[in-house]
């Protein structure tokens, strides 16, 4: 099953600095990546997720932090079965996922890069990787319909991007463009299940009439 990639600009980042038990600085940030029931623009449908989506805790088994999706790079921070020591601690609201993830700054460039970036407010946009275990379609005999995704299977991946926008007007990186992509094959494969359904009935109408 591939993985699906879906963007969020205008995400309410924030950064904290705060001493531990040792004295040493840890340097975190904290956002929301997954917003339920809230239509997205996916450029060829609509998207909402549901409050329940997330309600297999499996789903969040093991989740890593990129920015820009790119999973060659050392992860940022990454949740293991979103237990407290883990580096990302990942909960579950009535509005969405939320995470919070210690970044290295002192020994990772890019995360400190990072960092800097959002208290800047250069980088306002998230976007996260997923598998669906199941879903339902709305209105497919429009020029937008609705996809609900009732339950993830699984996220692998949050990111920080800098370019969250899925109109076509504005890819602006290969992640945009195969993401567009991905979202145009979606629909193009429901519609064809649709049809073939549609004339598998109709042949057995037609056979039973006969």
């Amino acid at each position: 099953m591939p993985k699906i990639l879906r963007f969020y600009d205008n995400i309410k980042f924030e950064t904290r600095e705060a001493l531990n038990d040792a004295g040493k600085t840890v340097y975190t940030i904290y956002g929301q990546p997954i917003v339920f029931n809230s239509k997205t623009d996916i450029g060829y449908f609509e998207e909402t997720i549901e409050s329940a989506a997330l309600s297999d805790v499996n789903s969040l088994r093991d989740v890593l932090l990129f920015i820009n999706h790119n999973d060659r790079m050392i992860p940022l921070a990454r949740s293991r079965n979103n237990t407290s020591v883990s580096t990302m601690r990942l909960s579950v609201n009535e509005f969405g996922l939320n995470f919070e993830a210690d970044l290295d700054v002192e020994n990772n460039t890019d995360a400190k890069s990072l960092y800097s970036a959002i208290q800047r407010q250069d980088i306002t946009g998230m976007s996260f990787a997923f598998t669906v275990t199941t879903e339902r379609w709305e209105n497919l005999d429009t020029d937008k319909p609705l996809r609900v995704i009732e339950k993830f299977d699984r996220i692998y991946e949050v990111s920080a991007v800098n370019f969250p926008a899925y109109e076509a007007t504005s890819i602006n990186n290969r992640s945009d463009k195969d993401a567009l992509d991905s979202a145009k094959l979606t629909l193009d494969n429901v519609r064809s299940l649709t049809n073939n359904d549609e004339l598998e009935l109709l042949k057995l109408k037609a056979k039973l009439y006969i």
